[in-house]
């Protein structure tokens, strides 16, 4: 399974972004997640899909401002961000976790495939 995440970049606060993650294989037995790493911090859950039935999850601090979904013409997940923060501003990797043996997000350990970072920054 390959990844192939797109489309960070540097906007204003309040701004918005749209990620993507292209995806090799797109079968109903992976969650898509996206995660972000800042600078001197630890890696954090933002948000994940359920390819199976499109359920989702957000951390507390995206949700209502991020929205993550499926274009399975594309095989790709998007990440569509408004409402951007300066603390937003972060590496943005995609992976793909196997819900054969059940789910560990917001924990990344057991998503075995990752897509390429995108920066995303956001000025203040």
């Amino acid at each position: 399974v390959q990844l192939q995440a797109s489309g960070g970049g540097t906007v204003e606060t309040g701004g918005s972004l749209r990620l993507s993650c292209t995806m090799s294989v797109f079968a109903s037995r992976f969650a898509i997640g996206w995660f972000r790493q800042a600078p001197g911090k630890e890696r954090e859950g933002v948000t994940n899909i359920r390819l199976r039935d499109a359920t989702t999850e957000y951390a507390e601090s995206v949700n209502g401002r991020f929205t993550i979904g499926i274009d399975s013409a594309k095989n790709t997940v998007y990440l569509q961000m408004s409402s951007l923060r300066p603390e937003d501003t972060a590496v943005y990797y995609c992976a793909a976790e196997d819900l054969t043996f059940g789910s560990t997000w917001p924990r990344s350990s057991h998503y075995d495939y990752w897509g390429q970072g995108t920066q995303v920054t956001v000025s203040s």
